[in-house]
């Protein structure tokens, strides 16, 4: 039986049946996945039963994977193995972190709108979250659809972001937050970088924007106005109309494309409830400057 592919909306968000993927995927299976990715961006794949090597075998199909940036953290003792994002809230004794755990400021960063990885110089191309346990209430996913976004703009904006580029860091986002508190080294060791305002994805043909909270200056525009723009342009992209909201079930693994999505975490209470997410992610194959033939330096 070949898999059952539900969308959730015609052109975003999809429900993936009929596979196991604790198990070698059929050669046919594989490439029908790839395609329902290539056309909805998001998969959901629920009631799957995987070991951490499960979970990574099937992340393999999509490219090499990356480690978790936790490494460079000063206070880094892991709970997973290092090819896992650990997007709990839980220390490395399996116990709820406390108020003032340094990893908990970390990680609220994930309720601002991003995709992963775009503050590295080889940014992601997917992410698989998978379910170990969840809240009762809240900790629900929020995904945008940049594609849909873009498609929306104005053509006086398309074109004026056509050919845009911005400066990622992780040290943004986290300042957002009022979370400055990091060592030289590990500044040093995630040095801002460029990535594009707009991709084409290369299996669609779909232009897309390409946002995150991990942005901050546009090269070539004062400071103010280009954290204006992405500010406006993130308001847009993340207007109803383009968001689906995945509400967490035990054993959901979702898949989505990073170089045409954003996401967010929203809110539970983090200090009550346990809440075990682990992320295999795959790194995108270049630069997005290099690939559409842009060379920039980041400052």
């Amino acid at each position: 039986m070949a898999i059952t592919v539900c969308p959730v909306t015609p052109s975003f968000a999809a429900e993936i049946g009929d596979v196991d993927l604790s198990l070698p995927l059929k050669p046919s299976d594989l490439a029908d996945i790839k395609d329902a990715f290539a056309a909805y961006a998001v998969l959901i794949f629920p009631d799957q039963q995987l070991s951490q090597d499960q979970h990574l075998d099937f992340a393999r199909h999509f490219g090499p994977l990356e480690t978790t940036i936790a490494l460079h953290r000063k206070d880094a003792r892991l709970r997973v193995r290092k090819e896992f994002a650990d997007v709990s809230n839980l220390d490395h004794n399996n116990e709820v972190w406390g108020k003032e755990s340094r990893q908990r400021m970390f990680q609220l960063g994930n309720r601002l709108w991003h995709t992963d990885s775009s503050f590295k110089r080889l940014p992601a191309l997917a992410s698989l979250l998978y379910a170990r346990s969840i809240p009762p209430i809240g900790g629900h996913t929020e995904f945008a659809d940049e594609r849909a976004a873009y498609d929306a703009l104005p053509e006086a904006m398309k074109r004026r972001v056509e050919s845009l580029v911005a400066e990622h860091s992780i040290f943004n986002s986290r300042a957002k937050l009022g979370f400055t508190n990091f060592s030289d080294e590990e500044r040093a060791g995630m040095p801002p970088v460029p990535q594009v305002l707009v991709r084409t994805i290369p299996e669609s043909g779909r232009k897309s924007l390409y946002l995150a909270s991990h942005a901050g200056r546009i090269f070539g525009m004062s400071e103010q106005d280009g954290r204006a723009l992405i500010d406006e342009l993130v308001a847009h992209a993340t207007q109803r109309q383009f968001v689906y909201t995945h509400r967490w079930r035990v054993h959901d693994l979702v898949i989505w494309d990073n170089r045409c999505t954003m996401h967010r975490g929203t809110d539970f209470d983090d200090l009550r409830w346990k809440r075990d997410m682990q992320r295999a992610t795959v790194c995108d194959v270049a630069n997005s400057c290099e690939q559409a033939g842009i060379r920039i330096e980041a400052a």
